[in-house]
């Protein structure tokens, strides 16, 4: 047998959407796709974009990130985080994590703003990794009193509650969601920015199409450039497939849990492998990260041999050669991420998961395990 890291199924109506685009059918999916996320989540305004990645950087520009400007996030995420900071040379600074959720840890993050109060400090780009959130309450109130903006990365917290209200709709200044998640290789892009503020929701979007405006009163030709914006636009193939994936996503979600809970029961006195944390009843298991006190690598490496896809959330972005040589980083400056880095290891979990498939997955692990001396 065979498990990927992950697989998405796809049904009658993601065909029927793609053909009712091919055939010029059904008008504008994008704008629907729109209207029917900010209903799912509960926002205000919801703006399409062609990535994850394009979301956030469209969030930099719509919180008019300059030159200088300080932009705190998490040491463990995703390099799009920090990368889109830099594209404005703004300046990517670095946090601790927290050892049992992997969030950005928050008595250190209120440490450094604390510390380091300064006009130049813009916003916090918080990560919710494998869809569990920190303490939002806490976050929000920090938010406030240190005058910055919170940035929420959703990109594996689609669907994801906090107190049983969606992620996007808990009072971020900007959430930004991903479809093609990291490293799960989705057969389509897109994402998404959600906001309830109207100034920034009108800013993004204008500079989501090159600022580009156009006189309703004059030929369709004819437009004006009022800012400098980007490409950041969805296609209307993509969103018609999206849309039928979203209407899924709470069933996914239902079936990620239980998934999870297999998880825990059977492999809950495996040796040399630690469970998530899974005290938090919002966790939504977009990912289930175990850790493996020896060799995790070698472990990772016999599962792929057996069959097995994994992966790693994440490098923590310090040990990357760009911020480590730009920022002169060293290894030890993080140390809660680093040690939890040497270990952690994400294994399969997607809704269309046999149970069979299941079963291999944890008698794989336990088989591997008791190798391990």
């Amino acid at each position: 047998m065979k498990v990927p890291f992950y697989r998405q199924e796809s049904g009658v109506v993601e065909h029927d959407h793609i053909a009712d685009v091919l055939d010029g059918e059904n008008g504008d999916f994008v704008a629907k796709l729109e209207e029917e996320f900010e209903s799912y989540i509960g926002a205000s305004h919801a703006i399409a974009t062609s990535s994850g990645t394009a979301a956030l950087h469209l969030a930099m520009l719509a919180l008019d990130l300059k030159r200088g400007d300080k932009v705190l996030c998490s040491v463990n995420a995703f390099p799009s985080v920090p990368e889109v900071v830099r594209h404005f040379d703004a300046e990517p600074t670095f946090i601790d994590i927290d050892p049992k959720t992997y969030n950005i840890d928050l008595d250190k993050l209120e440490k450094y703003l604390e510390a380091n109060a300064s006009r130049k400090l813009k916003a916090v780009i918080v990560t919710h990794i494998a869809g569990q959130c920190v303490d939002l309450e806490r976050l929000y109130k920090m938010a406030k009193n240190y005058d910055v903006k919170i940035v929420e990365d959703a990109a594996d917290a689609l669907g994801a509650t906090y107190n049983g209200d969606k992620i996007g709709s808990t009072g971020a200044d900007i959430t930004c969601f991903s479809f093609s998640p990291h490293l799960k290789n989705a057969i389509c892009n897109g994402g998404m920015m959600v906001t309830d503020d109207e100034e920034i929701s009108n800013r993004a979007k204008l500079l989501r199409n090159h600022a580009m405006v156009v006189n309703e009163d004059a030929l369709d030709y004819i437009y004006d450039i009022t800012d400098i914006g980007n490409k950041y636009t969805m296609s209307q193939l993509d969103a018609a497939y999206i849309l039928a994936q979203l209407e899924k996503q709470d069933e996914n979600i239902k079936r990620q849990k239980e998934i999870a809970q297999i998880y825990n029961k059977a492999l809950s006195d495996t040796p040399h492998i630690t469970l998530p944390n899974n005290e938090n009843d919002d966790h939504c298991y977009s990912l289930y990260i175990i850790e493996v006190d020896k060799n995790r690598d070698s472990f990772a490496k016999e599962l792929d041999e057996n069959g097995i896809k994994t992966a790693l959330h994440y490098i923590p972005l310090h040990l990357l050669s760009y911020y480590k040589a730009k920022y002169s980083l060293r290894v030890n400056d993080f140390p809660i991420a680093l040690k939890t880095f040497q270990k952690v290891l994400s294994i399969p979990i997607f809704a269309s998961m046999s149970d069979a498939e299941i079963k291999f997955v944890t008698d794989t692990i336990k088989k591997i395990a008791k190798t391990r001396v």
